[in-house]
């Protein structure tokens, strides 16, 4: 059976925030990974993530029902149909890898675009993990 894949970076993840409301039931395997990106702590108490050359630390959740996108698309305010411009986020397909570097799938993944993140004050996280602990 194939999986809906979502890269989760953020709120999203086993232990902050949205993981107990929007993923802890639905998901049924996740697993810590990485890939390519810049992360940046906003003012809101949630991250943002854009394309970048540095590792961005997060999870791969893995979903039976695909609907899940559905919810998630509303918490990171992306509609399909909007102009980019228009979203908080975008929904992307990625590249993830384990920790060890090793290439394990593409995935959807919730980037902001570069200008949005300098508009609302981001701040990079050299490091790539985020935490609100």
């Amino acid at each position: 059976m194939k999986y809906l894949q979502v890269f989760v970076y953020g709120t999203l993840k086993p232990g902050e925030a949205n993981y107990k409301f929007y993923c802890a039931e639905y998901v049924v395997d996740a697993f810590p990974a990485m890939t390519n990106g810049l992360l940046y702590e906003l003012p809101f108490g949630y991250p943002a993530m854009t394309r970048g050359d540095m590792n961005v630390h997060g999870f791969v959740l893995s979903f039976r029902n695909p609907e899940v996108l559905l919810d998630l698309d509303l918490l990171e305010d992306y509609h399909p149909k909007r102009l980019p411009e228009e979203n908080e986020y975008q929904r992307q397909k990625i590249d993830t890898f384990g920790l060890n570097g090793e290439y394990l799938c593409t995935v959807w993944s919730y980037l902001m675009l570069p200008e949005k993140v300098q508009l609302f004050g981001g701040k990079l996280l050299p490091s790539g993990f985020w935490t609100n602990h």
